[in-house]
């Protein structure tokens, strides 16, 4: 089963980590790849651009809307994803519990739901 692991960072912790904790945290985080695709469960992973870089689009009475950021309210922002395979959710958990970035925010984990077209 497929796995959505979504990788939220804290405003508040946002520009606190030093440079050198910085790249010891990509650094983790090359090494958690490393070990998932060995092991045949990383489908794919990357992180995003900072907030203020995203844009919300909304089509209301066949009208485009963007709003663009960056959003002020926001206590959490996505920061990255990973897709990965796992037998249930408990492994999923599990995976999810070992990406890096879940010791400075948090990781929101949830079933990919494939869709078909009815018959």
């Amino acid at each position: 089963m497929r796995y959505l692991c979504l990788i939220y960072n804290s405003a508040d912790r946002d520009g606190t980590l030093t440079r050198a904790e910085g790249h010891q945290l990509v650094a983790a985080h090359f090494r958690f790849d490393e070990e998932l695709r060995a092991d045949g469960t990383m489908i794919h992973a990357d992180a995003l651009q900072p907030p203020e870089t995203a844009t919300v689009l909304r089509v209301r009475d066949n009208q485009l809307q963007a709003t663009d950021g960056p959003y002020a309210e926001t206590k959490e922002h996505l920061a990255g994803f990973y897709v990965i395979e796992a037998p249930d959710d408990e492994a999923a958990k599990e995976i999810a519990a070992r990406i890096p970035s879940a010791r400075f925010g948090a990781v929101e984990i949830r079933p990919v739901r494939l869709l078909t077209l009815p018959e």
